[in-house]
Parts: structure tokens; C-alpha cells; sequence
């Protein structure tokens, strides 16, 4: 996939204020800091598309990117830790809930997971969640560039190992890195080849 042009739509609070969904949609979330709005801008080669920061919990509102003006690549609050308070917390939890059970066109949920760290129990219990509800998700290993090689592959073979003790069938997943630009095609490619499952007449009835 080539990306032609990439820009910002809107952000929102609720999910019922999102853009009609006459596209369809990709999520990409996971724990603050694992590099989220770097990959975002890798992705569609534009730097500072997706505002970058050191302070965890930067994201705090559903924001919508427009990509090729054919489909939209979303924003999603991190989940985790975060220097803002409980409430606040409860409150993004019960946004991104209502979002990902009620979103008609999203075509798949991006879980973006740290390569250079075991598995976590935020990102295992936020997959289950996923899986139960039937929500389609992909896993993007990030900062793949930040260890050696045989570091990332250690990593990824004792993650999916975790993942086998309760899943029968894993779950796609890609290796990336926002400094290097791997993974960008597979990850490109993958989302053309879900967006010719698109059925707008399905979503607009949902």
C-alpha cells in the first residue's frame, strides 16, 4: 500500500461522536509508552502526524486519522500506567469499551506490545477481553531496534509460548520498529488486504 495522504480528522470523547463510519476502521492501542504515535507516524510517513511524547498517557481522547480518504486509522488511549488519576483512568476504560463493542466499521483492533519485555498482564488480560467479545486483533511488537536481534526473538518466542497456554489459535502477529521502518509494509499490506472485506452497506446497518 502506498499512502498518498495522511491527515487528522477529529478527536472525541465519545464514541457516538465519532465519524460515520462509511470506512472502514483500524484501532491501534496499547500500555502507555510502548510507542504508539511513533508508529502511527512511521506508518503513514508523515512525522508529527501523531504527536510524540516522553510523559506516558499523552493520548486521552479517540482520534481519528483519515488515510487515502478510503480509511481511517484511530488513536486510542493507552491503557496501563499513566500519571493521571483513578477517575480519570475509569473514565478512558468505559470510552474505549463502548468504542470497541460499538464501532460498526472497525475492522480490526491493532494491540501494540513492547518487544523488549516478558509478557505483561495488562496486555495478556486486554487480548482476553478482545477475544471474548470477539473483536478481531492483530499484536505489533514495537521498538524492535532497541535490543539485539537474539534479544527480540527470545522475547517474541517466550510471548507466544504465553499466549498458546490459553489460546488454540495465536493471533497475527508483526515485528516492528518506528526508527528502521520494519514492518511498515507487512503491516500496510495486511490492512489492504482486510479493506477488501469492506461491506459499507453492512456497517451503515449495523
Amino acid at each position: 500500500m502506498i499512502i498518498r495522504d495522511a491527515r487528522f480528522l477529529t478527536s472525541n470523547s465519545r464514541a457516538d461522536l465519532c465519524p460515520a463510519p462509511t470506512l472502514p476502521e483500524y484501532a491501534f492501542i496499547g500500555r502507555s509508552n510502548v510507542g504508539k504515535s511513533s508508529l502511527i507516524n512511521m506508518l503513514t510517513g508523515r512525522n508529527g502526524l501523531a504527536k510524540t511524547s516522553a510523559s506516558p498517557g499523552k493520548t486521552q481522547l479517540i482520534n481519528h486519522f483519515v488515510i487515502n480518504d478510503n480509511w481511517y486509522l484511530v488513536d486510542l488511549p493507552g491503557y496501563g500506567y499513566a500519571k493521571v488519576s483513578k477517575t480519570s483512568r475509569a473514565e478512558w476504560a468505559k470510552m474505549i469499551n463502548y468504542y470497541l463493542l460499538h464501532r460498526a466499521n472497525l475492522m480490526c483492533v491493532c494491540v501494540l506490545i513492547d518487544s523488549r519485555h516478558a509478557p505483561q498482564a495488562a496486555d495478556l488480560e486486554f487480548m482476553e477481553k478482545l477475544g471474548s467479545e470477539g473483536i478481531p486483533f492483530v499484536m505489533i511488537f514495537t521498538k524492535s531496534d532497541k535490543q539485539s536481534t537474539a534479544q527480540t526473538k527470545a522475547l517474541l518466542a517466550e510471548y507466544l509460548r504465553k499466549m498458546s497456554e490459553t489460546w488454540d489459535e495465536l493471533p497475527r502477529y508483526f515485528q516492528t520498529s518506528a526508527e528502521t521502518g520494519l514492518g511498515r509494509d507487512e503491516v500496510l499490506e495486511f490492512i489492504a488486504d482486510i479493506n477488501k472485506q469492506w461491506e459499507p452497506d453492512a456497517a451503515a446497518n449495523a
